[in-house]
C-alpha cells in the first residue's frame, strides 16, 4: 500500500466495458499545493478542472508531495503509486502520460528520466532538469510549455532542456507564451490540443 494522498478520477464511462483499459495521466502540483490538504491540489491543472465538472478520457491520478519535501525527492513514491494505480485499474500500460507544473515540471523531467521506459509522452510546464540526463528520454514525445516573462522559473530552464534533446536528435515541441510570467499552465491544461496530443502516443516497442 502506498503511503501518499492523492486525488484519483476515473472517466465516466470507466467499467462500463469489463475487457476496457484506459489511458492513465499523471498529474503533478506546484509548490504551493504541498502538504495534507488534498484540496489544495484541485487549485490548478487538471484536478481543478475535474472539480469543476470537466470530464476527461482519462484516468488522472493527482498525488500530493509532502509539505518538507519536493518531487524529485518522491520518485520512489511516485514510481510505487504509479505500480499501485496499474496493478488495481484498468490501465492501459502503453498510454501513460506524465504533466506537472512549476515544482511538478522539475518532477516530470526527473521521473522521467529515471523511468524512461515507462510514458508515452509527457508535458513539463515552466520546470527545469538536468539537460546531462534528458538523451534518456530522446525516444519520448515531448511537449514543452513556459512564460517567457517567468521570473520563479525562467524561461532558460525549459530552453536548456530542449536545446539538449534536440542535440540527442528528438524533435520536441516547444510552446513559449510571448506575455506569460510564472502562470503558463492555466491556458495550457484549458487548451483541448494537449489532450488530443497525449491520445495519439502510445509507448512504442522500441521503448518498453
Amino acid at each position: 500500500m502506498v503511503e501518499a494522498n492523492y486525488l484519483l478520477y476515473l472517466p465516466k464511462e470507466y467499467g462500463k466495458d469489463k475487457a476496457g483499459k484506459w489511458p492513465l495521466m499523471l498529474f503533478l502540483h506546484g509548490k504551493g499545493e504541498r502538504g495534507e490538504d488534498l484540496e489544495k491540489v484541485k487549485r490548478h491543472g487538471p484536478p481543478k478542472l475535474l472539480a469543476r465538472g470537466k470530464e476527461m478520457p482519462f484516468i488522472v491520478v493527482s498525488p500530493q508531495c509532502p509539505g518538507d519535501s519536493w518531487w524529485p525527492a518522491e520518485l520512489d513514491m511516485l514510481k510505487a503509486l504509479l505500480d499501485e494505480i496499474t496493478e488495481t485499474c484498468a490501465v492501459d500500460e502503453d498510454r501513460i502520460y506524465l504533466t506537472r507544473l512549476s515544482m511538478g515540471g522539475f518532477g516530470t523531467w526527473a521521473l522521467a528520466c529515471d523511468q524512461p521506459r515507462r510514458f508515452a509522452a509527457i508535458a513539463p510546464i515552466c520546470g527545469r532538469g538536468d539537460p546531462k540526463k534528458v538523451s534518456r528520454i530522446k525516444h519520448l514525445p515531448v511537449w514543452v510549455f513556459h512564460g517567457a516573462k517567468d521570473r520563479t522559473v525562467p524561461l532558460k530552464g525549459s530552453r536548456e532542456m530542449v536545446e539538449a534533446l534536440e542535440a540527442a536528435g528528438a524533435e520536441p515541441k516547444f510552446t513559449v507564451y510571448p506575455d506569460a510570467g510564472h502562470d503558463s499552465w492555466t491556458r495550457t491544461y484549458e487548451n483541448k490540443e494537449l489532450y488530443k496530443w497525449f491520445l495519439t502516443h502510445k509507448r512504442s516497442r522500441q521503448s518498453k
